[in-house]
């Protein structure tokens, strides 16, 4: 370890964090989860991380990759092993204005990419979170206010520069490692650190967005009126269902319809919205002209000692009816999870199902379940979450990955189906042999 330890100090130009020192309390953690790593490395260079890599492989600890750091199972942290904090490699250069082509840095978030990005009227359909970091957000997918415009965040991607596990630097394309590109959109981190992204951005204007909420009692018609009209919505709208959500205050929370029509012209906006308008008694009506960096909003840090219990799937059209009916039931129920569905369809479904590690192109919907609270109230939670599983389980598909506090083989059984795993686990093999790439959802080389 010592001279292993030297030879890090030597050609590390970035920071390394040990117990004990300022700033390892708060490196030590990942937004939604605690560790004790014994280094938190802070490359600023590309060659920095290889140096990072060879000496984790070296020392033979656990691995953590932080972009942003938002993971719900904690990916970003580890107790006793050693962590790739990214933050600094974030750089976002427009590179050819013509081609809208933007390099973006591994550790860059989302808030910083939409601001670098506005004065050129340019845009990438992302999540919707401020500091949610690049890297974690597209490697495993990108449901954001533009998806069924333009897809998913992966979708964009045409380049990546990427450190594998023995240190060297590869590129991937479609032309230039064409397997490890097709593995990067959609199979997470299990094959090398992405220390930069190539997007091809689309012109943007400001956008319609906001929030229309109905009284509790018109929940299920509400949502079956939203997913039915969906189908045929312009692509131009994408919007998210939300009931239970506690900070809409209450005994009996709102449904909350959010939107987002990917244009300014109000005329447009308004023949789009207005049929989301007549589902209900509108009760709260907040759509507005917004620039579209505005939409993203601040990710929430849960207070010391609330934890997270999230958990996530897929609806074809064939079972939304009968999911949004059981949805609608426990959003009204006392002991309600919040519950959020996202529209897809639209871009999404129009890339062929193999192009890409996502293997959920044709879902309409895509659905999550989330529990807050201290580790009593969760662990009390459990028997209904399983229970309220249990009822959708006949009815749904795959799970997101970015959706799930827990990264288990039937996690990762459910993100990737048994020809996209099988696939994954061939390039897996090639680039990463010894799965010093573990802490994601896992694809071992076998």
């Amino acid at each position: 370890m010592t001279s292993v330890l030297e030879t890090l100090r030597r050609d590390f130009g970035g920071d390394i964090i040990e117990p004990g020192g300022a700033e390892y309390e708060s490196a030590s953690r990942s937004v939604l989860v605690s560790g004790s790593p014994i280094y938190v490395l802070r490359p600023k260079s590309v060659g920095d991380v290889q140096a990072g890599v060879r000496f984790a492989a070296a020392v033979k600890l656990d691995l953590s990759v932080r972009g942003g750091g938002h993971g719900f199972p904690g990916f970003g942290t580890n107790d006793g092993g050693v962590v790739i904090d990214l933050s600094k490699l974030a750089t976002v250069e427009v590179v050819d204005k013509e081609r809208h082509l933007v390099r973006i840095g591994g550790g860059a978030t989302w808030g910083q990419v939409a601001t670098a990005l506005a004065p050129d009227g340019l845009a990438i359909s992302s999540g919707d979170t401020k500091s949610v970091g690049v890297g974690g957000l597209t490697l495993t997918g990108g449901i954001g206010w533009k998806v069924r415009k333009y897809g998913l965040a992966l979708d964009s991607v045409v380049g990546a520069e990427v450190v594998t596990a023995d240190g060297e630097v590869v590129q991937a394309t479609a032309e230039e490692n064409p397997e490890l590109f097709w593995a990067l959109r959609g199979g997470g981190g299990n094959f090398g650190i992405v220390t930069a992204f190539e997007f091809v951005a689309h012109p943007t204007a400001d956008v319609f967005y906001g929030k229309i909420a109905f009284p509790a009692a018109e929940t299920a018609t509400v949502f079956q009126g939203w997913a039915d009209y969906l189908r045929s919505a312009p692509e131009e709208l994408t919007s998210i269902a939300v009931v239970a959500n506690p900070f809409a205050g209450g005994p009996e929370p709102l449904v909350e319809i959010h939107v987002a029509f990917d244009g300014d012209d109000p005329e447009l906006a308004a023949q789009a919205i207005d049929p989301i308008r007549r589902l209900g008694r509108v009760v709260v009506d907040e759509v507005a002209l917004t620039p579209y960096a505005d939409t993203l909003v601040d990710g929430a840090i849960p207070p010391p000692g609330i934890q997270l219990l999230t958990r996530s799937g897929f609806a074809g059209k064939e079972a939304v009816s009968e999911v949004l009916r059981i949805l609608a039931e426990v959003g009204t129920s006392e002991r309600s999870p919040i519950i959020a569905v996202r529209s897809v369809g639209g871009a999404v479904s129009r890339v062929p199902d193999d192009a890409t590690a996502y293997a959920h192109r044709q879902a309409e919907l895509m659905f999550v379940t989330t529990t807050a609270g201290p580790a009593p109230v969760i662990d009390g939670a459990r028997p209904v979450l399983d229970a309220i599983w249990s009822r959708l389980t006949p009815y749904t598909s795959g799970a997101y990955a970015n959706f799930l506090t827990t990264a288990t083989e039937e996690d990762v059984a459910a993100v990737y189906p048994t020809q996209t795993y099988q696939r994954l686990a061939a390039v897996k093999r090639q680039y990463d042999p010894g799965n010093l790439f573990a802490g994601n959802h896992n694809v071992p080389p076998r």
